[in-house]
C-alpha cells in the first residue's frame, strides 16, 4: 500500500535554530527510509514550512511506525498527516 504523507512544522512553538539542529539527524532517517524502499519520493512543501512524501508500507500502522521513526515526529516538532491511497480507477477498462 501506498501512503501520502504531509507534514507540517510547528514553527509557532520551534525556532529555526532548533529545526537546524534536528535536520541533519532528520536527513539520516529519511535517506535510510528511502534507501530500505520505504520512502519512495519526498517534495519540500511550496506553501509552507514542512514536507510531503510517499510511503510503501503493508498497512496504516506500518506507515506510522516509519513515520514515528522520524526524529521530528519523535521530538513532536512537526505534523504529520498519513494518508492511506488508493488506484485511480479512471485508466482501467469500461
Amino acid at each position: 500500500m501506498q501512503f501520502l504523507v504531509m507534514t507540517r512544522r510547528y514553527s509557532d512553538r520551534y525556532s529555526e535554530e532548533e529545526f537546524a539542529a534536528v535536520l541533519p539527524e532528520e536527513t539520516a532517517v529519511v535517506r535510510k527510509l528511502y534507501a530500505d524502499g520505504v520512502l519512495r519520493q519526498i517534495w519540500l512543501r511550496g506553501d509552507g514550512p514542512g514536507a510531503c512524501f510517499l510511503l510503501e508500507a503493508g498497512s496504516p500502522e506500518e506507515a506510522q511506525a516509519a513515520v514515528d521513526t522520524l526524529p521530528l515526529a519523535r521530538k513532536g516538532m512537526s505534523e504529520f498527516r498519513v494518508v492511506p491511497l488508493r488506484p485511480y480507477g479512471g485508466f482501467g477498462p469500461r
